[in-house]
C-alpha cells in the first residue's frame, strides 16, 4: 500500500521573507567576519567591517520585527519545547533515515517543527542569538564603555571578542546542520521548496491506495 499525500500551507509569507533575509544577512556576516579576522582578503578590511556592521544592524531590526510577529500572531507556539518524541527523532536522524524508515514526525498547521527542531531553534533564539547580539554591541561600542558604566564589570575587549567569535561559530554550526536537515525530506528539495512556496506535501493518514 502507498501513502497518499495532501498539501498544507505551512509557512506564511512573512515567515519565508524573514527566513531568507536572515539567511542572507548571516552568510554576509560570516564571510565578512572571517575577512575581518584575516582569514582571507576578499573585499578589503574596511569594506568588510562596514558590510558586517550594516548587516548586523539590519539583522537586529529583523529580529525585533520577527519577535513582534511571533508574539502577535501566536506563531511562537511552534517553538515551545517538548520532550515527547525527541528520542524517536534522534534515532531517526542517526539511523532510521539511512534505512529508509518513515519519519516519526510530519509538519502540520498545528506543529511545524519536530521536537528536536523545537529544541534546536529554542537554543538559537534564547542563547546563540542573544550571545552574539550583546557581544557584538559591546564590541561595537567599546569606546563608550566608560560613559555607559560598563568598565565596572571588569570586561576586556579580548574577552568580548572571544565570546563573539564563539557565538558566531555556534551559529555557523547550526547553519551547517540546518542545511543538512533540509535535504532529509521525501526528496532532497522537499523542505527547500516549502520554504519558497509555503506549501508542503505531507502524508494523509486517512487515505491509502493499493
Amino acid at each position: 500500500m502507498t501513502q497518499k499525500t495532501k498539501r498544507l500551507y505551512i509557512f506564511k509569507a512573512y515567515e519565508r521573507f524573514w527566513h531568507w533575509v536572515q539567511a542572507v544577512l548571516m552568510i554576509l556576516m560570516a564571510i565578512t567576519g572571517f575577512e575581518i579576522h584575516g582569514t582571507y582578503q576578499l573585499i578589503g578590511f574596511n569594506l568588510a567591517i562596514d558590510v558586517h556592521v550594516y548587516s548586523a544592524w539590519s539583522l537586529i531590526v529583523l529580529w525585533i520585527l520577527t519577535i513582534f510577529w511571533h508574539i502577535t500572531t501566536g506563531e511562537f507556539r511552534h517553538y515551545l519545547p517538548r520532550t515527547e518524541g525527541v528520542w524517536k527523532q534522534i534515532v531517526y536522524y542517526t539511523r532510521g533515515i539511512f534505512l529508509g524508515e518513515d519519519a516519526p514526525f510530519h509538519p502540520s498547521d498545528r506543529a511545524k517543527h519536530n521536537p528536536l527542531q523545537r529544541l534546536a531553534y529554542l537554543s538559537l533564539k534564547v542563547f546563540m542569538i542573544p550571545l552574539i547580539w550583546f557581544s557584538g554591541l559591546l564590541y561595537l561600542f567599546y569606546n563608550d564603555w566608560a560613559t555607559l558604566g560598563l568598565t565596572k564589570l571588569g570586561l576586556t575587549l579580548e574577552m568580548i571578542a572571544i565570546v563573539h567569535v564563539l557565538a558566531a561559530f555556534l551559529i555557523l554550526l547550526f547553519l551547517v546542520a540546518h542545511l543538512y536537515l533540509i535535504t532529509t525530506g521525501e526528496t532532497i528539495m522537499q523542505h527547500m521548496k516549502s520554504m519558497i512556496t509555503g506549501w508542503e506535501d505531507v502524508p494523509d493518514h486517512d487515505e491509502k491506495t493499493e
